[in-house]
């Protein structure tokens, strides 16, 4: 890590998990509300129902910090089953198969599932309460 980044790691994380927490509530709600946007034509009911809330409670809970270490884990394991039911049957790597946003989700919540809510976050309030 370079050394001018390092008295941010705290910031920096919590600012990754807000914006990763909030991008997948925003695809939650548009399955299950159809905002801010529609979801595509032709989504089996199955993956609105089951996926949708998902997405909207586990990306809300991340993105407020609130058992995102917990919140996180389901969050990931969704995106990796979307990724191999989904994209990867189309082709094996990401992008011949468009599933790099399901991989990285997948990573990127794994990594929050390891790390806990940190900094910002309504646990860090609890705790200082």
């Amino acid at each position: 890590m370079p050394p001018f980044m390092r008295a941010f790691h705290a910031e920096a994380y919590a600012l990754m998990r807000i914006i990763a927490g909030f991008l997948f509530l925003c695809h939650g709600a548009s399955k299950l509300f159809a905002f801010p946007m529609p979801p595509p034509e032709g989504i089996p009911p199955m993956v609105i129902y089951i996926a949708g809330p998902i997405e909207l409670v586990g990306g809300l809970f991340v993105m407020i910090g609130l058992f995102a270490g917990w919140a996180a884990f389901p969050c990931s394991v969704l995106m990796a089953l979307a990724y191999w039911i989904v994209h990867g049957t189309r082709a094996l790597f990401p992008i011949q198969n468009s599933g790099e946003l399901a991989a990285l989700f997948c990573f990127v919540f794994l990594f929050i599932s390891s790390q806990g809510s940190g900094i910002w976050s309504v646990d860090a309030a609890r705790r200082k309460a």
